[in-house]
């Protein structure tokens, strides 16, 4: 993951030149030297490191769903409750169907 962020930082440093080179030349202006920095710097890296980040958040979701999904056992009986997923229990007889 080291590698990526040098990548983050090199568009950053480029992007920080543009908009003081956009800010400070003849016909720029600070304005435009902030809207360079911002659509050329900060939303595109905020796209990409969001996008970079998506498998670890995925991983994060998945461990915590399955941390959810062990049930824990009660301290003095050391078994799991039958209902301990906090569903309604279903129909214990099923229908008759009508024959045809």
């Amino acid at each position: 993951m080291t590698p990526m962020w040098i990548v983050v930082i090199a568009w950053m440093y480029v992007a920080v030149m543009m908009a003081v080179a956009e800010a400070f030349g003849p016909q720029g202006s600070i304005l435009g030297g902030l809207f360079t920095l911002l659509l050329y710097g900060v939303a595109p890296l905020a796209l990409v490191i969001y996008l970079m980040n998506t498998p670890m958040r995925r991983r994060r979701l998945r461990e915590a769903e399955a941390r959810a999904a062990v049930p824990e056992a009660s301290a003095d009986s050391g078994s799991v409750q039958p209902d301990a997923g906090g569903l309604p229990a279903g129909d214990a007889i099923a229908p008759e169907r009508k024959e045809p």
